[in-house]
């Protein structure tokens, strides 16, 4: 069971909309959200399973459940990763149920007195799969991945929660449906959760270690695969003033043979909120031109999410971005993604 309340469908329940999409770790049963209690997750999220119901409450969950509940997992991404105050009393109840508790938040579960007390009384696990592995396990830059065999592309974006994890996931399942042995690296807290093999959340790990974790995982994953690419989930913008670390340590690690830059045109000021700050969505082109410098590697391809958006408006755009910039566009929750397929194998596999 997710807790995601007042927040399904929205950036903030971003973990929740992607485990609903996807999930290799847990079956997801249903969702607590009781703004949306009744509905089912399809009717919230694109794409998302059939099946998948929204209740008002856990105890409304429980009762009509026939089958036995092994996790509440929270399933938003919070701005600084703390835990939502209306969410206490539902883990409680959910420890008192004999619920294991997990989450992917900065504020660690297991390190708060009262609910680690409870979970001890009641036998249950709180796990929190943001916390870093210990010093003396983390590794430091090596420069290995420019030496790899394989593609390397990261999808990258103009903001955060903006829809990279979903289309790194589309492009990684197109490209296998093809025949093209693709793996998928995850760098945040959801793919943790959604059960991918090669993860680590890059925002958790100290900043001298960021980078050679996840040239780790890159490693790792082309090691033990053997895979033709490898696509890289991205995390934040390259530009974005309150998430200075993601894209680029994501650019340091993987070096990158190509990238896949996601932008919301229907966007108008970059989700981040705070006291009524309000930061516009960057430019296009300065941001291209950002990524292209700093990685020495070219955008290859855009995805757009469509947001704000009519079908008539996501059409136009598609248009004029190809026209605009030479490269193929595409909304991969609407259109799939044939075109980036096309791309990835003109490009590399000739």
């Amino acid at each position: 069971m997710v807790l995601c309340e007042g927040n399904f469908g929205k950036y903030v329940g971003k973990t929740a909309n992607g485990l609903v999409r996807h999930s290799e770790r847990f079956e997801i049963l249903g969702i607590i959200d009781s703004s949306k209690a009744g509905m089912m997750a399809q009717e919230v999220v694109e794409g998302a399973k059939k099946g998948i119901p929204v209740f008002e409450s856990l105890n409304t969950a429980l009762s009509q459940l026939e089958v036995r509940l092994d996790y509440l997992i929270i399933g938003v991404a919070t701005i600084g990763g703390k835990l939502p105050s209306e969410f206490r009393p539902v883990i409680i109840e959910a420890i008192k149920n004999k619920i294991n508790v997990i989450a992917g938040l900065h504020e660690f579960l297991s390190l708060d007195h009262e609910l680690s007390a409870l979970a001890r009384d009641y036998k249950v696990e709180l796990v929190d799969v943001r916390k870093e592995p210990p010093l003396e396990e983390m590794r430091r830059f090596a420069n290995l991945c420019g030496k790899l065999d394989a593609i390397r592309i990261p999808v990258l974006g103009t903001d955060s929660s903006i829809g990279k994890r979903t289309s790194a996931i589309d492009l990684t399942k197109a490209l296998n449906a093809e025949g093209v042995k693709t793996v998928f690296v995850s760098t945040g807290q959801t793919g943790i959760l959604q059960g991918f093999k090669y993860a680590v959340a890059i925002d958790s790990i100290q900043g001298d270690y960021i980078v050679g974790e996840l040239e780790r995982e890159i490693v790792k994953a082309h090691e033990e695969e053997k895979p033709e690419v490898i696509i890289i989930e991205g995390q934040g913008s390259i530009s974005h003033p309150a998430y200075v670390c993601g894209t680029r340590a994501i650019i340091t690690a993987s070096q990158p043979s190509g990238i896949v830059l996601q932008h919301a045109p229907g966007r108008k000021f970059r989700n981040f909120r705070k006291n009524e700050l309000e930061l516009p969505m960057p430019d296009l082109i300065k941001e291209i031109e950002m990524l292209q410098m700093f990685a020495d590697a070219k955008v290859m391809a855009i995805t757009i999410n469509h947001e704000n958006m009519t079908e008539s408006e996501i059409d136009r755009t598609i248009d004029e971005y190809e026209e605009r910039f030479g490269v193929p566009c595409c909304d991969t929750l609407i259109q799939g993604c044939q075109k980036l397929v096309d791309k990835v194998k003109a490009t590399f596999l000739g």
